[in-house]
């Protein structure tokens, strides 16, 4: 697939996409360049925002296979992988398979299930495979995990430990919409709209998952000067300087935030990255990552204020085209 194609798939998706999910356009960009980039999305946002829905959108626009597991205090790894189960006719043991062997699988409220059950997703997620009883098992291609959680809720829920959020590539914040986007989304529900629905949204189908493939294979033909790489490096390395945080990033995120870069410069049909790409996408790949220092978050410092303070400071290299 050349560039200019993939431009045009991209705006298509994008706008198929934001019918269903309005005033949420930054959110559903950055979830559809991690998508590309080969990575998974962590959303974080109160109930209600569209969380649920934006995944829902994604798997009708992609025609991808499409699984949802509600995690719970109760889950099991195994209701996430599956499991063997003895079949008295064939009087054996019989792999069945879990939601996790599907292509787009939507962790909702990932924070309510124990560490053990989360953990049940490492493997999947970083190999794109399972493996129960010492028979590893492939996941179908492309696999991407888009998980939700609720930031307010703290009562029963768990939170996510670094090694599973490093598996993100991406962590979103999805944010209340403005009064006039509010109105136009009670004016598509008097119209009949129904997010419980979605099959009768009238949602076209854009890519299939074979082109989602060809996507991600195309963003090989865009270039990434040595400055740029200098620039990533040296962005990541800070993270691990800054006077508020206690352990900075790993190099897994220097590479998410390359593949990103790579993703946004063939999202505007260029063939090269540039510094702009590595800014644009630098809080959404880092902020998870970051673990603060506890008198900085009692002083009030975010991990995007590091992000921002990080940006701020480094020197932004001069590309050529």
């Amino acid at each position: 697939m050349n560039l200019s194609l993939f431009r045009e798939t991209f705006d298509r998706i994008r706008r198929e996409a934001g019918k269903a999910l309005l005033g949420q356009d930054e959110i559903i960009e950055t979830t559809l360049l991690a998508i590309l980039a080969g990575g998974h999305v962590l959303i974080e946002g109160v109930p209600g925002l569209g969380k649920t829905l934006l995944v829902r959108t994604l798997a009708q626009v992609f025609g991808a296979s499409f699984r949802r597991i509600q995690f719970t205090p109760d889950l099991m790894p195994s209701d996430v992988t599956g499991g063997n189960v003895f079949d008295q006719k064939e009087d054996r043991f019989v792999f069945h398979q879990g939601p996790v062997f599907t292509q787009l699988l939507l962790a909702d409220e990932i924070n309510r299930a124990p560490a053990k059950t989360q953990s049940a997703l490492l493997e999947a997620m970083q190999d794109l495979a399972v493996t129960t009883d010492g028979v590893t098992r492939p996941l179908p291609e492309p696999f991407l995990v888009i998980a939700t959680q609720n930031p307010v809720e703290s009562q029963g829920t768990y939170p996510l430990p670094e090694a599973q959020l490093d598996r993100f590539l991406v962590k979103l914040h999805v944010r209340y919409p403005g009064a006039a986007v509010e109105k136009q989304i009670l004016r598509q529900h008097v119209e009949g709209f129904s997010a419980a629905k979605l099959d009768r949204a009238g949602l076209e189908r854009i890519a299939s998952a074979e082109e989602i493939l060809e996507m991600r294979a195309a963003l090989g033909s865009v270039r990434v000067d040595d400055g740029i790489l200098e620039y990533i490096t040296d962005l990541v390395a800070r993270t691990r300087a800054h006077r508020a945080v206690y352990l900075g990033s790993s190099p897994r995120g220097s590479i998410g935030l390359l593949g990103s870069a790579r993703a946004r410069a063939a999202s505007e049909g260029r063939d090269f990255v540039t510094p702009d790409d590595v800014k644009a996408l630098a809080p959404a790949v880092l902020r998870h990552r970051l673990i603060l220092h506890p008198d900085a978050e009692i002083e009030g410092t975010s991990a995007d204020d590091c992000v921002e303070d990080i940006l701020r400071e480094a020197k932004v290299p001069r590309t050529a085209a």
